[in-house]
């Protein structure tokens, strides 16, 4: 029987991996928290899975478009807001925001309570962006709109501003 601490044993085609509720990698962002469920080492890169808690009055990254990955949003819990462009939608809990490349796109958690996402990235190639994030507050630099966007351009994403 195992913990499920999201550790993958062996290496055979029918490995699976289990990540329990205490389990994954746990990223801290500010007033975000990352944990990485599946890092696309299960899937061979296909796809990467994460579930971000944004505390209450929280807003997400500037608004950026991703050039060489599909990205999904399934509102776990609360209300999040997805800013598309120049278009804001409030997304309550059961609600899918699926965001293809060059879609401009943010999001913020305006309530009092905080809000939990499924997030998902397809191929899996971002899932090292919020790692490099973690890496970058523990070196001692701050993350600021400008330092944020500078991690996004080693994966193929840059600011909107535009909204073409």
């Amino acid at each position: 029987m195992s913990d499920m601490n999201g550790t993958n044993e062996g290496t055979g085609v029918n490995d699976v991996s289990l990540v329990g509720p205490d389990g994954g990698e746990t990223i801290r962002l500010g007033p975000t928290q990352m944990r990485i469920l599946e890092d696309g080492s299960t899937t061979g890169h296909r796809i990467g899975i994460g579930e971000i808690t944004l505390a209450p009055h929280t807003q997400g990254p500037p608004q950026h478009r991703h050039a060489q990955h599909d990205e999904g949003f399934y509102v776990v819990s609360g209300t999040v807001h997805f800013t598309i462009g120049q278009t804001t939608h409030a997304a309550p809990a059961g609600t899918l925001a699926m965001i293809p490349p060059g879609a401009p796109h943010t999001f913020a958690n305006l309530g009092d309570e905080p809000a939990v996402m499924l997030n998902t990235f397809t191929p899996d190639l971002y899932v090292q962006y919020f790692r490099d994030l973690r890496d970058m507050i523990a070196g001692g630099q701050e993350m600021t709109p400008e330092s944020t966007i500078k991690v996004m351009s080693r994966y193929a994403t840059v600011p909107a501003a535009d909204f073409a």
